[in-house]
């Protein structure tokens, strides 16, 4: 009797083992099936091919495109809210509507200046500080006016950037955007600019070479000559001119990047333009 149930529970405690390995089996499968069939858009699917891949990359780029599209929707009516708040309690205290109206536009007006300065097309410069955005802010005005701007390109076989490349009535510009202590004062001597007492001429010849690289570029991809003129866009010190020429590179108050374009020698036609603008688009790769 002993014999018997003793083998009894043997026998049961093996069907328990098998059983809870084949559950284990079952729930470890569904496990891996889930995480291969995730459609998370920031990891690829082990055993897709090249093709996949690449579309996974998309579908990332998509997402994140919708998801910053739905943040700005957000701040845009939490902005809207705010403004029509101020000018509602404008008007209940001056007893004024005209008042309460003329204070609500002046607030959406106020909110729209601010974020058109903190947006950026380039996710690399979504800081209050980034030089560049500072640039691009000035840049989205000169669109309205027929300029054309390409923003953070490469130049192929360097590590070289130009952060603003225009075409306009005007010419063609590449513009770098820094900002440098404005502690120190900037001021040239004998065709050399001084931060204080430290030299900046390398920085010139930098900015420099960029401009001539992408004027070679271009040139070649168009089929004909075109002329790219350097410059430099310096936020923080404060200079004794809004622009002046040193070394074939001019160099422009920061503030003052609207006014600097409209001073190329240069005629373009409409169809100069866009033929510059879509030649630098194939030539100059994009850097972010």
């Amino acid at each position: 009797m002993y014999w018997v149930s003793h083998t009894y529970r043997t026998n049961l405690g093996t069907v328990e083992s098998a059983t809870s390995t084949k559950n284990t089996d079952q729930a470890s499968d569904a496990r891996r099936r889930a995480s291969d069939s995730s459609t998370s858009p920031f990891v690829a699917a082990k055993g897709k091919s090249s093709r996949d891949s690449q579309g996974s990359k998309d579908a990332a780029r998509t997402t994140y495109s919708d998801l910053l599209a739905s943040g700005a929707l957000r701040r845009n009516v939490l902005r809207a809210a705010a403004a029509v708040a101020a000018g509602a309690a404008a008007g209940v205290l001056t007893a004024d509507w005209r008042i309460g109206a003329t204070i609500g536009i002046a607030a959406a007006i106020a909110f729209a200046v601010h974020t058109s300065r903190r947006t950026s097309e380039v996710p690399r410069w979504r800081r209050p500080s980034a030089a560049q955005r500072r640039t691009e802010a000035q840049l989205k005005v000169m669109k309205r006016l027929g300029y054309q701007v390409l923003h953070a390109r490469g130049i192929p076989g360097g590590n070289g950037q130009i952060d603003h490349f225009i075409v306009g009535r005007r010419g063609a510009f590449a513009i770098d955007s820094e900002s440098w202590d404005k502690r120190l004062p900037l001021h040239n001597k004998l065709e050399k600019l001084y931060h204080g007492r430290f030299s900046k001429n390398e920085r010139i010849d930098e900015a420099l070479e960029e401009a001539r690289e992408a004027q070679r570029l271009v040139s070649e991809e168009l089929g004909r000559s075109v002329s790219v003129r350097a410059a430099l866009a310096i936020y923080g010190p404060t200079m004794p001119w809004d622009h002046h020429n040193l070394r074939r590179v001019d160099i422009i108050a920061g503030t003052k990047v609207r006014k600097w374009l409209r001073t190329g020698k240069d005629r373009l036609t409409d169809k100069e333009i866009n033929e510059i603008h879509q030649a630098a688009e194939r030539a100059l790769p994009p850097r972010h």
